[in-house]
């Protein structure tokens, strides 16, 4: 027998127990999740009943929005969060040394005056220039600083914020008015909760009044329609699954609560890296565990941020291999997790998972396609074997795409149009033969970026909402 012979049965055999390996995993995380979303609405229906009657115990919050060259987006995203049913907030906008007009738009439309308002260095930032209040909003914070990048203007946001929690929203986002009553209800029932994210949905083409997703669309545009099949999937069987079991390694860093003390005891945003909700969230776990402090990190499905995602094939590509360079970077900074028993679930289950699974599934599946081509080549392939082999893969990752459709549907149906989900059901069965491909590709060269240290952010296009709606009217 030769050695490619053997070498090809070796790796056959380690292929195929990872990909049951992999497969297998998701399969029990969209159990966990159908059952834990189930869970979830019955305590979220009890919840809304009582929610007008409890507003007096929920706590103030600090909405911190990072911006930089916004210009287009900041007006809406800023009304949408002034129109959030909540007792008592404020907003700290940071600009981050914008190059455009964001500033100039802010100043014009909420009429900014200086203000002389206090605040405790207790994180590292870059240098603060200014601080506005709103003359017509007086909840309404601006900071002006130098350019320092998301964390760093993260971390700006938390010195001036002057609330026991506060919460992250990118500012090409619009979160839904009743969601911050749903996550802040997570901390008042229960003092361990530190952290807590909700899900993320496109907000590309769909209808937006006054700060307000009135009706959820789908997108024409291709590269937008796979993405909202991979955040159904991402979200409603993925982050719900994890944290069913306490498992939580990540949450959103375009909606997030953080309790503030949590987040200062743990050193604040990390600038050195461009995963910096995730790698916030592992590290927040690592100090709590050293200060021998009692926590919960929770998920919850039903409150929903809409974020515009990339349009274009450059636009996506640059997000997902940014994306697959802040996993490395986050679970490098936090290895000493992996496979301690002291983290439970995060250290023995979910973070050996991303690393083996996340983090070096593209390196495993590209190799797995040369090795395939070789192995054809050299006639080493057992032809009805790779067929099956084939056919299974697809109809496993199409079921689980489609499961995910499923839960959409039957626990919060936003997309009330039969077409849309007819289209997405489409979707979900296209990415399979060429989008999870490319999709991997690009993930790859997020692993070499880490590896070779390339830190470029690179760009997305951004559009005004309102202009979009207008748009969508005329077409």
């Amino acid at each position: 027998m030769s050695g490619w012979a053997v070498f090809f049965i070796f790796y056959s055999v380690f292929i195929i127990l990872y990909f049951i390996g992999l497969n297998g995993s998701y399969l029990l995380l969209v159990l966990l999740s159908f059952f834990g979303l189930r869970r979830s609405r019955i305590t979220q229906k009890v919840s809304d009943r009582v929610q007008t009657f409890r507003s007096s115990f929920y706590k103030p919050l600090t909405i911190i929005i990072p911006a930089f060259n916004e210009e287009t987006t900041i007006v809406d995203t800023i009304y949408s969060v002034l129109a959030l049913q909540y007792p008592e907030f404020e907003i700290v906008i940071v600009n981050d040394g914008s190059r455009d007009n964001t500033l100039a738009v802010m100043k014009k439309q909420f009429k900014l005056r200086q203000s002389a308002r206090s605040y405790n260095l207790d994180i590292p930032c870059g240098t603060i220039h200014n601080i506005y209040i709103s003359a017509d909003y007086p909840n309404l914070v601006i900071v002006d600083k130098d350019n320092g990048g998301k964390s760093d203007a993260l971390n700006a946001g938390i010195n001036v914020s002057q609330f026991p929690l506060f919460c992250n929203i990118d500012s090409d986002s619009v979160v839904d008015s009743a969601a911050l009553l749903k996550v802040i209800d997570l901390f008042v029932k229960d003092r361990r909760v530190v952290a807590a994210g909700g899900t993320i949905r496109a907000a590309n083409h769909c209808r937006i009044e006054d700060g307000h997703v009135v009706e959820a669309r789908l997108s024409p545009r291709f590269w937008v329609r796979f993405q909202i099949v991979e955040y159904l999937r991402a979200f409603l069987f993925g982050r719900a699954g994890w944290s069913a079991i306490g498992g939580i390694l990540i949450l959103s860093g375009a909606f997030s609560v953080f309790r503030r003390k949590a987040v200062v005891d743990a050193g604040g945003y990390r600038p050195d890296t461009v995963g910096e909700d995730m790698e916030l969230t592992l590290r927040i776990q690592r100090v709590m565990k050293s200060l021998k402090r009692d926590y919960r990190i929770v998920f919850l499905p039903d409150p929903v941020c809409w974020t515009q995602v990339p349009e274009t094939y450059r636009g996506l590509r640059t997000q997902r291999r940014r994306w697959q360079r802040g996993l490395a970077e986050s679970l490098f900074y936090n290895f000493s997790m992996f496979l301690n028993p002291q983290y439970g679930a995060v250290g023995m289950i979910s973070f050996p998972f991303f690393f083996i699974f996340e983090l070096l599934g593209p390196v495993i599946e590209l190799s797995g396609y040369i090795v395939f081509l070789v192995a054809i080549y050299l006639g080493l392939l057992n032809p009805p074997f790779a067929i099956l082999f084939l056919v299974v893969a697809i109809l496993l990752g199409i079921m689980l795409s489609t499961s995910a459709i499923l839960m959409e549907e039957i626990h919060f149906r936003k997309y009330p149009r039969l077409r849309d989900v007819l289209i997405l059901f489409i979707f979900a069965i296209l990415e399979n033969f060429f989008y999870r491909q490319l999709h991997a590709w690009w993930r790859f060269q997020g692993l070499l970026d880490f590896l070779f240290r390339r830190r470029t952010w690179g760009t997305l296009d951004r559009y005004s909402f309102s202009e979009k709606n207008m748009e969508d009217a005329q077409s």
